[in-house]
């Protein structure tokens, strides 16, 4: 008796398991079917309006495509739409939203392309002065960290400074100029780290050119003052490391760079410093001073 209860009660817990098991699955199917189907028909009906040739269409869908930022799609129909629009009175907002979709997509080397085409292509527009900025602006997220190559930060700076010369009244003059001191900050941290590089491996010639080049390019840097002590340096080392028959001339050097130091920083933290560089080099140029 004992053994047949067991048995239905086995049975019964059985049959509710497989029954959860199935009213689970059904869900499931259930759910994913009705989003696969939703996926499949929203592809389909993009598909269908890519292969579409009604234009105008094309144009709307495109515009809220944009709206809903389904960047990628609206790219792809107004990519079509630039050139059957070309020339007629639609063709700037397909230019200035083809433009836009590049940008908000991440792609700024095509979005300034873009952005620089649109200034050309329409100069009376209303959107004129924005492209301008964007193109600038393009080049400025395009441009990598200081250690890199900084060919795209030049860029930069120069669309930057032809754009506050074409718009000197804009509203973004002052944005302009903060981004480019942030850029011309990159030039310059560059240029002192080469020319630090140089120094700390012992290249003084190079050192010397790399300092004198850093304060040309960059007049008032704050590290005006170390540089110019360290050129002092370098070329009192770059003659203790010379042939004999060059040892005079760049240990002077080092004696003259002192005098317009200290002329220029009387109060210098590298004063004391400058000065034992100073001294070593006048007592090695004594023996050139004696006479034969």
């Amino acid at each position: 008796m004992r053994n047949k209860q067991f048995y239905i009660i086995f049975l019964a817990l059985l049959g509710l398991a497989l029954y959860s098991c199935n009213t689970k699955e059904r869900v499931y199917d259930s759910t994913g079917s009705t989003k696969k189907k939703r996926f499949d028909v929203t592809i389909g009906k993009f598909n269908k309006l890519v292969k579409s040739s009604d234009m105008d269409a094309k144009y709307a869908a495109a515009v809220k495509y944009f709206e809903k930022e389904e960047y990628t799609k609206a790219l792809t129909l107004f990519e079509e739409l630039m050139g059957v629009y070309r020339g007629t009175s639609k063709a700037e907002e397909v230019h200035y939203y083809y433009a836009y979709c590049s940008y908000n997509l991440e792609d700024y080397i095509l979005a300034g392309y873009q952005f620089k085409s649109f200034v050309r292509n329409f100069p009376t527009s209303k959107h004129t002065e924005e492209c301008a900025y964007m193109n600038a602006y393009c080049f400025y997220l395009n441009s990598p960290e200081y250690s890199l190559d900084q060919i795209d930060t030049k860029l930069a700076i120069k669309e930057f400074q032809r754009f506050t010369n074409l718009y000197p009244q804009s509203t973004h003059i002052p944005e302009c100029n903060d981004i480019l001191d942030n850029l011309r900050g990159k030039l310059e941290r560059k240029s002192y780290e080469n020319a630090m590089l140089y120094y700390n491996m012992s290249d003084y010639k190079a050192s010397i050119v790399s300092f004198g080049n850093h304060l040309k390019d960059f007049p008032g840097s704050k590290h005006d003052e170390e540089l110019n002590y360290l050129i002092i340096r370098s070329y009192y080392l770059y003659a203790l490391n010379s042939i004999e028959s060059k040892k005079q001339e760049r240990f002077k050097a080092a004696v003259d760079h002192y005098i317009k130091f200290l002329d220029t920083y009387p109060k210098s933290e590298y004063l004391k410093q400058a000065e034992m560089v100073y001294s070593s080099a006048l007592k090695n140029l004594e023996k050139y001073n004696k006479p034969t």
